[in-house]
């Protein structure tokens, strides 16, 4: 009795036919009956989620860091123009136009100015506050307001 060849695969049999699948076709995309049938094309939806998730995030970062660096700008301008005022104090300048003049070198608006001087007008403190604005992506413009408080000795 003589045996036909059986073809080879990769080091294994293989069958071609009908009967490979046991007299049966194999099943189509979609009908299995294991209840998987729904879920093609899921993974799409998932990625598309996560997708617009990291954006989401990204989005609310750029914000975030957009704003704390205004906070900074604003915290730097109002210490630069506290120092100049009180640089100004017990001279023929005035303490406050030194200020407006340093916030606006540093793009801010002088908002308010106090001097509390001692009775000789030779010393005492200055407190200024700035704002700065600032466009915000998404948010729009906003001003970020800063304090600062500085002081002259007396000599």
């Amino acid at each position: 009795m003589r045996r036909e060849p059986v073809r080879v695969r990769g080091g294994r049999a293989a069958r071609c036919g009908p009967r490979a699948w046991g007299g049966e076709r194999p099943p189509a995309r979609g009908d299995e009956s294991d209840g998987t049938a729904g879920d093609a094309g899921s993974a799409t939806v998932w990625v598309l989620a996560c997708c617009v998730l990291v954006l989401v995030i990204a989005t609310l970062a750029v914000l975030r860091t957009a704003a704390v660096l205004a906070r900074h700008r604003a915290e730097s301008a109002a210490d630069l123009s506290a120092l100049a005022a009180a640089g100004g104090i017990g001279t023929a300048e005035d303490p406050c136009g030194a200020a407006r003049r340093v916030a606006a070198a540093n793009h801010a608006t002088v908002s308010r100015c106090s001097l509390d001087l001692d009775a000789s007008a030779r010393s005492g403190t200055v407190l200024v506050q700035v704002g700065v604005t600032t466009a915000l992506p998404i948010a729009g413009s906003r001003t970020v307001l800063a304090s600062a408080r500085a002081g002259r000795l007396p000599a």
